[in-house]
């Protein structure tokens, strides 16, 4: 796909100006991802910063076991602020970043990251922005597994999954839950049949449906 200023411009909702727009249709590449595809793996150095068209993208982090803990989605208009710490300091990924659906995303080279926060305001702001809204998560998700039990933290995880995609019935595996708040999958389905007896879920093969949003957010 052919990227313009004018596809940019409507598409971002005028974040940033009209030089920049016409450098990100320059130098960046418009990808389709699709469910299950990596954008980046630890240990791999950071080639390009993605910046989230549509769709979304989980980040997470890997601990020394290879087990994966969910940090923080990535949805429209959003970029992900360890990639761009990581591609300013050179060094390798420590996280991995996987679409959790249909998403398209425009991949900026991240030798333009560092020039342009000398030269465009909006893209300094965006940086800024973007790093306040990791912190921001990686707060709420700290918050989370000190001061709330692990089936608040399902409840929060499955609401937020939702909102996420915009819909009531997930697709997704108790071993994958289990995954994401690095926990064994025996726990996650123990605790999954207690919040369908609460009235919470319902629980099918491979798919779990909200029936009402949680108060434990």
């Amino acid at each position: 796909m052919r990227i313009t200023h004018e596809f940019l411009q409507q598409t971002l909702n005028g974040m940033f100006e009209y030089p920049l727009l016409q450098e990100l249709a320059a130098v960046g590449q418009f990808k389709k991802l699709t469910v299950g595809d990596y954008l980046i793996r630890p240990g791999e150095y950071i080639r390009s910063i993605p910046l989230i068209i549509s769709g979304s993208v989980k980040i997470m982090r890997p601990d020394s076991e290879g087990r994966e803990a969910l940090l923080y989605y990535l949805g429209g208009l959003d970029s992900c602020a360890m990639s761009l710490t990581c591609c300013l300091g050179s060094r390798q990924s420590e996280i991995s970043a996987m679409a959790e659906e249909e998403t398209t995303l425009l991949a900026i080279p991240v030798d333009k990251v560092d020039e342009w926060l000398c030269r465009y305001s909006s893209w300094k702001r965006f940086v800024f922005e973007t790093y306040q809204k990791r912190f921001n998560n990686l707060l709420n998700t700290l918050n989370e597994v000190i001061f709330h039990k692990l089936d608040e933290r399902l409840l929060t995880y499955l609401d937020k999954k939702a909102a996420n995609c915009q819909c009531s019935e997930l697709a997704i595996t108790h071993e994958e839950v289990a995954q994401d708040l690095a926990t064994s999958r025996e726990v996650i389905s123990r605790l999954l049949k207690q919040l369908e007896k609460e009235g919470h879920i319902q629980l099918m093969r491979n798919r779990i449906t909200l029936l009402k949003k949680s108060e434990a957010m």
